[in-house]
C-alpha cells in the first residue's frame, strides 16, 4: 500500500490553514488553532488514532472560534478524503466505545464513501473551553462531508460536557484507525460488492 499522506492548505477571507495527515503514524501531533480545547480534541484524535497530524491555523477569533474550528474540520476531512485515495483494501467499517470518567461515547464510521452525519448527544453549558458546545455537532458534521464518510457518534450517558466531547473525540480517532487499516485478506480490492466507492 502506498504512502497514505495528504497536505491541505485553504485561505479564505476568515481563515488560513495548512494542515498534514499521515494515516500509517504514531500519533504524534503538533495542533495550532488558537482554539484551546479545540487543540486538545485534535491532539487527542491523533494519538487515539495513531495518526501524525499537523495543523497551524489563523483566524477570525476576534470575531468568535466559528470559522476557525469549521475551516479546520473541513481540512480535516479532506485529509483524510486524499489520504484513503481509492480506498482499495482498508477495513472500511468500524466502531469505537471509548470511557471518560463518568461519560461513554460510541462512534461508528464507514468509508464507503458516502459522507452522512449524526451526532445523538445532549451538553449542558455553552461552551468547553473556547468552543462552543454547539459546533461539536457541525465540527462532525464537516469531517464527515468533506472525509466522504458516514460518521455516526452517540454520548450514552455522562454529566460533564469536556468530558462527552473528549470521549466522542477519542472514539472517533480509533474507530478511523480500525477503519483505515489495510486488510490483507481484501489485497487492492475496492472494499465493496459494487467494485467502486
Amino acid at each position: 500500500m502506498s504512502q497514505r499522506t495528504a497536505t491541505i492548505s485553504r485561505t479564505t477571507g476568515e481563515t488560513e490553514i495548512s494542515l498534514a495527515l499521515n494515516l500509517d503514524g504514531g500519533g504524534q501531533a503538533a495542533i495550532s488553532t488558537g482554539v484551546g480545547f479545540l487543540d486538545h480534541m485534535l491532539t487527542l484524535w491523533a494519538r487515539h488514532g495513531l495518526f501524525d497530524l499537523s495543523v497551524s491555523a489563523r483566524g477570525d477569533l476576534h470575531v468568535d472560534e466559528h470559522h476557525t474550528a469549521e475551516d479546520t474540520c473541513i481540512c480535516l476531512g479532506r485529509a483524510i478524503d486524499q489520504a484513503l485515495g481509492e480506498r482499495r483494501g482498508i477495513v472500511r467499517t468500524a466502531h469505537s466505545f471509548v470511557p471518560m470518567d463518568e461519560a461513554l461515547a460510541l462512534v461508528a464510521v464507514d468509508l464507503g464513501g458516502r459522507p452522512y452525519c449524526v451526532v445523538q448527544a445532549e451538553f449542558a453549558t455553552p461552551r468547553v473551553g473556547q468552543l462552543g458546545t454547539d459546533l461539536v455537532f457541525h465540527l462532525l458534521e464537516s469531517i464527515a462531508t468533506h472525509g466522504r464518510l458516514n460518521l455516526h457518534a452517540q454520548v450514552l450517558y455522562g454529566r460533564n460536557d469536556h468530558h462527552k466531547v473528549e470521549a466522542i473525540f477519542k472514539a472517533l480517532g480509533r474507530a478511523l484507525d480500525a477503519a483505515t487499516r489495510p486488510d490483507p485478506r481484501l489485497a487492492d480490492a475496492i472494499p465493496s460488492t459494487k467494485g467502486v466507492l
